[in-house]
């Protein structure tokens, strides 16, 4: 079985990723796989690393747009060669993989997307309104890496961060939709995001979905 898991940052993708390993799944981390690949970009002068949120900043910052580019280039990139793992593994035999993708996966293009559908079961870790304050809080507070596209704009008299406050939840609820239409499987946040949600019933409700659709 091989499952990817779609959905904003911080909606559980790493989590379940962690856990299903530990249950014998090969786990390929997009956001790992892409930071190796922006690791010259990440040095600093004083010669430390930077985190990638750091490096990208937020979307009112000088040069955001080249490196949401950038971002975007080597995650198509990582997708791919994973991909192309998963092709020559399952070949041989037949094992079991979760790639804990971007949130922005859902922005790379309908070639990739469609191979992610044809090699995966593709589970969306839905994100409900209620939780967005939280959600928008972490990411003002721990920059992650964010691809906001066109759904960021500022009004001439709003601040930064009263524009990414209204711009936030315009993102997320794009996004939603985006990753409804690409997956098998949509798992609820009042499923999922609880405490005994164990990874047999993770897999129990990922089988029955898919049954149910065939």
């Amino acid at each position: 079985m091989h499952l990817s898991l779609i959905g904003m940052s911080g909606s559980g993708k790493s989590y379940w990723a962690k856990k299903l390993s530990e249950h014998g799944f090969r786990i390929f981390h997009c956001d790992d796989l892409i930071e190796c690949k922006l690791s010259g970009e990440l040095i600093q002068n004083n010669g430390t690393m930077q985190s990638v949120g750091d490096w990208m900043g937020f979307p009112f910052n000088a040069g955001y747009r080249e490196k949401e580019s950038k971002y975007l280039s080597f995650e198509k990139k990582v997708l791919v060669e994973v991909f192309d793992f998963l092709k020559k593994r399952n070949a041989h035999s037949n094992g079991k993989s979760v790639i804990d993708t971007t949130g922005s996966v859902v922005y790379t293009g309908d070639q990739i997307l469609d191979r992610l559908c044809r090699l995966t079961t593709v589970v969306h870790l839905e994100t409900p309104r209620e939780i967005q304050e939280k959600m928008l809080a972490a990411y003002l507070t721990n920059r992650r890496p964010v691809l906001w596209e066109e759904y960021f704009t500022k009004t001439p008299d709003e601040t930064d961060s009263d524009a990414i406050a209204r711009c936030y939840p315009v993102l997320m609820a794009t996004r939603e939709r985006l990753y409804s239409r690409s997956a098998h499987v949509a798992i609820k946040y009042t499923d999922h995001g609880r405490k005994r949600f164990s990874v047999e019933k993770f897999l129990e409700t990922v089988s029955a979905q898919l049954g149910s659709a065939s």
